[in-house]
């Protein structure tokens, strides 16, 4: 190129920081406009009263991709963000007095199954070794590369990827799959719950979910020495230093396209217009057509494909020490087909939900006072419609403070020191997540995948997408993966379509 070109990324996600980091380290000028006031989307926190907490994703996996993403800027990821292995992955918890500890070691899960519930060793063993297979067969495939694109799909190594799926894996959705290797029972429901991995329903997503466990009892689970949100802030800082630069509390107005609207030209803001090449939305894909791109026909079947559950979170200060609960903790419903029911058939919360607590003051005692806890409490809830939202949660609350005490023998509700809730609504406003979807599209049918919408824009030249609600999903790997996508897309037309025509940068 003879000279360089120039990205706008809209919205400062992981993905958002992921793909202008790319972009940068390969000779991008880069700017990100964000409508908040500190960067990460999701991926924040928050302190009150002594307490910290990580306000959005708990769950570290896969810590290889940052370490490539760090590796490919050329910077060392020693001293800017360190992790630890976990040994145990999850606690999960029946009220019937059933306690499970999820080794992240799938010799030693399987025994602990085999021990508290009487799940045969070897089956176990089976399932997670199947899981591991898929996740480097299909998933490296649909995970790491464009599925919009033939030729990428073919260097992706589809062939090898349908080869290996079973037919059952593609036809059958993840429950019967479970109940065919486990058995109706708590093995199954233990499995079942990995659906909710990317917000789906373990009675309509494809069987090939079966995969997802592969991650915690295979390559292993994780935690950021310091909390989650020192992830945002390694890649901030990282892309600040590679001279990324950001403009904070300045929300897009609209995405500039070029009279026949064949080409992205820029963004327009409060402040003025600002020119690019190349211009990147990690904004959930509905607002982007709805409010960034209103002009622009939309893909109507794409949009209108059925969201990603949402969750309901309850932050509470605990005063009060639990030696029982872990790092990741699960308290499982009596009747998951009628919970999975309830929140996306009815839209609904349960009354008798699956509870997940996280508690990062057992790894980062600083993250609570002395003698308490800071619990994430968190149940899946239904995408937001509509739905009277003091009704629930009141629900939701009671509901909650009633599964914990069933369950260990404890009210909590006396115990709570702190408490903010995070609702679908205000997941929806605060990070523009369509009806406050986690996850974007669910992944309720077999195709899912090849629905979701594509890392580029078919017919506007220099628009591109990375993030939850487009290729490949929600939730962190995926989205330092979809940066990656996009960014090789971008790289990869560069090459063949440099810009002949400079833009003035300097609004």
């Amino acid at each position: 190129m003879d000279r360089s070109t120039s990205a706008i990324v809209v919205g400062s996600g992981v993905a958002g920081l992921a793909v202008a980091i790319r972009l940068a380290s390969k000779g991008h000028v880069v700017q990100v406009f964000e409508a908040a006031s500190t960067p990460g989307g999701k991926l924040t926190e928050f302190s009150e009263a002594g307490y910290r907490f990580d306000k959005g994703p708990s769950l570290f996996t896969m810590p290889h991709l940052l370490e490539e993403l760090f590796r490919d800027a050329g910077v060392e990821l020693s001293g800017r963000f360190a992790y630890q292995r976990l040994d145990e992955a999850n606690r999960y918890f029946w009220e019937d007095g059933t306690r499970v500890t999820g080794w992240c070691d799938p010799t030693r899960f399987a025994r602990e199954l085999d021990e508290k519930i009487g799940t045969d060793q070897k089956t176990t063993l089976g399932y997670l070794q199947r899981a591991t297979q898929l996740l480097g067969s299909a998933g490296s495939t649909f995970l790491e590369h464009s599925l919009h694109r033939a030729d990428t799909l073919w260097k992706g190594g589809v062939l090898r990827a349908l080869t290996t799926t079973r037919l059952s894996e593609l036809t059958s959705d993840l429950h019967s799959v479970n109940r065919r290797v486990f058995g109706e029972g708590k093995a199954a429901q233990l499995f079942d719950r990995f659906a909710t991995y990317n917000g789906s329903d373990p009675y309509r997503t494809p069987g090939l979910m079966r995969m997802i466990p592969g991650l915690e009892h295979g390559q292993g689970a994780f935690y950021p020495v310091g909390g989650m949100y020192r992830i945002t802030q390694a890649l901030h800082l990282l892309a600040v230093d590679m001279g990324v630069r950001f403009h904070f509390n300045c929300p897009v107005e609209r995405i500039l396209l070029n009279p026949d609207q064949r080409k992205a030209t820029g963004v327009r803001t409060a402040q003025g217009e600002h020119l690019a090449d190349v211009v990147v939305s990690n904004m959930d894909v509905v607002p982007t057509y709805r409010k960034l791109l209103p002009d622009l026909q939309a893909p109507e079947r794409t949009l209108k494909q059925e969201r990603s559950s949402s969750a309901l979170v309850f932050y509470w200060g605990i005063r009060g020490n639990f030696p029982e609960l872990g790092l990741h903790n699960i308290f499982f419903s009596n009747n998951s087909r009628a919970e999975f029911e309830q929140l996306f058939r009815a839209l609904n919360v349960y009354h008798d939900p699956t509870v997940y607590v996280n508690i990062t003051s057992k790894h980062t005692p600083g993250d609570a006072p002395a003698g308490c806890e800071n619990w994430f409490t968190m149940i899946n809830a239904p995408r937001d419609v509509g739905q009277d939202r003091e009704s629930l949660l009141a629900k939701a609350r009671r509901a909650i403070i009633d599964k914990i005490k069933r369950t260990i023998g404890v009210d909590v509700e006396p115990l709570i020191a702190v408490e903010r809730i995070l609702d679908p609504r205000e997941i929806g406003e605060r990070t523009f997540s369509h009806q406050g979807s986690i996850y974007g599209t669910s992944s309720n049918s077999p195709w899912a995948a090849f629905l979701r919408h594509p890392n580029f824009h078919r017919s506007v030249k220099g628009l591109y997408f990375c993030g939850g609600s487009v290729h490949p999903g929600g939730g962190i790997p995926l989205a330092l993966s979809s940066a990656k996508i996009t960014a090789e897309l971008i790289t990869a037309r560069e090459q063949h379509h440099p810009p002949h025509e400079s833009v003035d940068r300097s609004h």
